[in-house]
C-alpha cells in the first residue's frame, strides 16, 4: 500500500466523519428549533394534520392538546365517536376513517361481492361526516388476489363507487382512495400506482372522488414524486408524509427532500391538508411531530 492510497483512505474517513457530525449537528439544530415551535410560527401556506394511529401510546385527548400547542388544525383517520373530542379542541378531521372490519385495505371496492356492504357503510359515513362539518372519507381498492386483473378491478371499483357519488356530491363530501405500496407494506394492493388511481378518477368522473397521494408509499413504488404530483395534482385531494425507508421521521435520516416536495405541492395551488403519517422512532414522539411540521411549513 503506497502513501497516496493511505492518504486517500484517511481523507475519505475524515470526510465521512465530518459529514456524520454535520448530519448530527443539523438534526439536533432542527429538533431544538422544533421544540420551540409555536402556533404563531406557522406561516399558513400548509394546513397541517397528523394521523392518530402513529401515536397509539398517546391518548386522543392528549394528542389534541399537543396539536393545538404545535399549531396543527387536524387529527385524522378518526371515526365519528372521536368527533366530540376534536370539537372540544376546535380541531378538524381532515380525513375520516373508512370501512373497517370485514371491509378494509385488503378487501375493498374491487370485488363486486363487497359492493352492497360498502355502499351501505359509506352512505351512513357520508352523513356522519357531513353532519360533523368534515369533508373527506378514505377508501381502499382492496387486493388483487388470484382471480382479478387490474383492469377488472378498476371497472369494479368504478361501478361500486358510482353508487355513492350522488350522495357524496349532495353532502359535499369527497371520497378519497389512498395510493399504497404493494412492495413493502401491502402486498397485492391494487391501487399501488398513480396512473391506476388517475384512470379510476377519470372513469368515475366526479369532483367528489379523488386520490390520497401518500408520498412514502409512492416513493417506494414509483419515485419521481415531484413530477408525478405536478402532472396529476388535479386528481389529488390529500397528502401523507413518511420517511423512506422505514416510514419514520422525515428529516435527514431518510432519502426524501420534504421541503422541496411540499413546496411543489403548494406551487400547484393546493389548499388542503398535509397529514404527518410517519411512525416516530425517538422517545419524545411529539418532538418528532413538531419537527415534521416545521420541515413541511415551507
Amino acid at each position: 500500500m503506497n502513501n497516496k492510497t493511505t492518504s486517500r483512505r484517511s481523507l475519505i474517513k475524515t470526510l465521512a466523519g465530518t459529514a456524520g457530525l454535520g448530519l448530527a449537528s443539523s438534526m439536533n439544530a432542527r429538533l431544538s428549533a422544533a421544540d420551540s415551535l409555536m402556533p404563531s410560527d406557522i406561516n399558513g401556506k400548509v394546513n397541517h394534520s397528523v394521523c392518530k394511529w402513529c401515536y397509539r401510546d398517546i391518548a386522543l385527548e392528549d394528542l389534541c392538546k399537543a396539536a393545538v400547542e404545535i399549531g396543527l388544525s387536524s387529527i385524522e383517520l378518526l371515526s365519528p365517536n372521536d368527533f366530540p373530542t376534536l370539537n372540544k379542541y376546535g380541531l378538524e378531521c381532515a380525513m375520516v376513517n373508512g370501512a373497517s372490519g370485514k371491509f378494509n385495505i385488503t378487501n375493498g371496492w374491487n370485488k363486486k361481492e363487497n359492493h352492497e356492504g360498502l355502499v351501505e357503510f359509506y352512505l351512513q359515513r357520508i352523513d356522519e361526516t357531513a353532519n360533523a362539518g368534515f369533508k373527506k372519507i378514505i377508501c381502499f381498492s382492496g387486493n388483487r388476489g388470484e382471480s382479478i386483473s387490474d383492469e377488472e378491478g378498476l371497472v369494479n371499483c368504478a361501478e361500486g363507487l358510482k353508487k355513492i357519488m350522488n350522495h357524496a356530491e349532495k353532502k359535499k363530501v369527497t371520497i378519497v382512495m389512498e395510493l399504497l405500496n404493494s412492495k413493502v407494506n401491502h402486498p397485492e394492493y391494487m391501487c399501488d400506482h398513480t396512473n391506476w388511481g388517475v384512470e379510476l378518477c377519470k372513469e368515475i368522473e366526479s369532483d367528489n372522488f379523488k386520490l390520497l397521494y401518500d408520498i412514502y408509499h409512492m416513493q417506494i413504488m414509483e419515485g419521481d414524486v415531484i413530477a408525478t404530483i405536478k402532472e396529476n395534482h388535479k386528481y389529488i385531494s390529500h397528502y401523507h408524509t413518511g420517511g423512506v425507508p422505514g416510514r419514520n421521521e422525515i428529516d435527514e435520516t431518510q432519502e426524501l427532500n420534504y421541503p422541496a416536495i411540499i413546496k411543489a405541492i403548494v406551487d400547484t395551488g393546493y389548499k388542503g391538508f398535509v397529514g404527518q403519517e410517519f411512525i416516530p422512532k425517538r422517545k419524545d414522539q411529539l418532538a418528532s411531530l413538531k419537527q415534521g411540521v416545521m420541515i413541511c411549513d415551507v
